[in-house]
C-alpha cells in the first residue's frame, strides 16, 4: 500500500505545483471579518455590516450567544447585541470559523460524506480546545477554538483531488494515509496564504507531534491535547496514545490520566457548545 500512497502523493504534489488543484480560498465573509478584526479602529457597526450580509451566519451567532455556553442573563435578539456581548475579537474569530463550514462540501457523495465527517471531528476538537483554554487560562478561548477549526484544513485539497480521481475514493485506506501524510504542511501553506498569524499557521504541521517538549503553552499544543482528550474512549489512532508519554499535559497543568474525573467535568462544558456544531 505504501507504493500506492507514494504514487498518489507524487501526483497530488505535481498537480498542486501546476496550480491544477488550487489551495482553498477563505470565504468572502470570513475575509471581510478578518480585515475588520485586524483593524484596531473597527467598530461593532462595521462588523455587524459584514456579518449581516450572511443571514445564516448571523442567525448562528445569535444562537450561540443564547446557548448555555455563555449563560446570558437575557436573550440576545439581534446581531449587534450579540457582537457587543461577545466583543469584536471573539465575534470575529467565531464568525470566521463558522463561515469555513461552507468549504466542506463536494459534488461526489462519498467525498461529501468524508468532508462532513471531517467537519464534525474538527468542531469536536475545536470545542475541546476552547474548553481546555478556559480551564487552563493558557490561551484565549476564541483563538483556541479557531486553531481547532483550521488544524486539518490541509485535508481539503486532498479531498478535492479525490473528486478528480474517482478510483481513489474506493481506496478509503489509501486516501486516509495520503491525508495523514500531507495535510500538515498543506494546512500551513493554506493559512500562510490566508495571512493568518504565525501562532495559527504553525498548528497544522505541529499538532501531531505528541512528544514535543515546550516551555510554555502554545496553540499547536492545545490542539494536540484536544485531539487526545476527544479520542480518549477510542481504541484506535489518537485513542491508543499513552498519555504519560506526552509532556504537554504537564506544560498545560493537566492530568495525564484518561480516567481522571476532570475529563468528564470538562466534557459537560464541551457539550454546552453543541449549539454551533451543526
Amino acid at each position: 500500500m505504501s507504493d500506492i500512497v507514494d504514487t498518489v502523493l507524487d501526483d497530488l504534489v505535481k498537480l498542486l505545483k501546476k496550480d491544477q488543484i488550487k489551495l482553498p480560498s477563505l470565504p468572502e465573509v470570513a475575509m471581510q471579518v478578518k480585515e475588520i478584526a485586524e483593524n484596531k479602529t473597527s467598530t461593532v457597526f462595521q462588523l455587524n455590516e459584514a456579518i449581516s450580509g450572511d443571514p445564516a451566519l448571523s442567525a448562528r451567532l445569535i444562537q450561540i450567544v443564547n446557548s448555555p455556553l455563555f449563560r446570558a442573563a437575557q436573550d440576545v435578539k439581534d446581531l449587534p447585541m450579540a457582537i457587543s456581548r461577545l466583543g469584536i475579537t471573539y465575534s470575529s474569530n467565531l464568525a470566521i470559523g463558522l463561515a469555513m463550514e461552507q468549504m466542506f462540501k463536494a459534488n461526489n457523495k462519498m467525498v461529501e460524506m468524508r468532508m462532513r465527517e471531517l467537519w464534525l471531528l474538527i468542531t469536536q476538537v475545536s470545542s475541546w480546545a476552547s474548553v481546555l483554554a478556559i480551564h487552563t487560562k493558557s490561551i484565549p478561548p476564541d483563538e483556541a477554538m479557531l486553531a481547532g477549526l483550521v488544524h486539518r484544513i490541509g485535508a481539503l485539497p486532498v479531498l478535492t483531488y479525490a473528486e478528480m480521481k474517482s478510483e481513489l475514493i474506493d481506496h478509503n485506506g489509501v486516501l486516509g494515509r495520503v491525508i495523514d501524510r500531507i495535510h500538515g504542511p498543506l494546512g500551513t501553506a493554506i493559512l500562510e496564504r490566508w495571512d493568518f498569524t504565525e501562532n495559527l499557521t504553525q498548528v497544522p504541521k505541529l499538532y501531531r507531534k505528541i512528544d514535543r517538549k515546550i516551555e510554555k503553552p502554545d496553540y499547536a499544543g492545545i490542539i494536540t491535547l484536544a485531539n487526545l482528550v476527544n479520542a480518549r474512549h477510542k481504541n484506535m489512532g489518537w485513542g491508543n496514545v499513552d498519555w504519560q508519554t506526552v509532556p504537554m499535559f504537564k506544560t498545560f497543568g493537566l492530568p495525564d490520566d484518561k480516567e481522571d474525573i476532570l475529563w468528564e467535568e470538562l466534557a459537560d462544558k464541551v457539550n454546552e457548545q453543541s449549539s454551533w456544531r451543526m
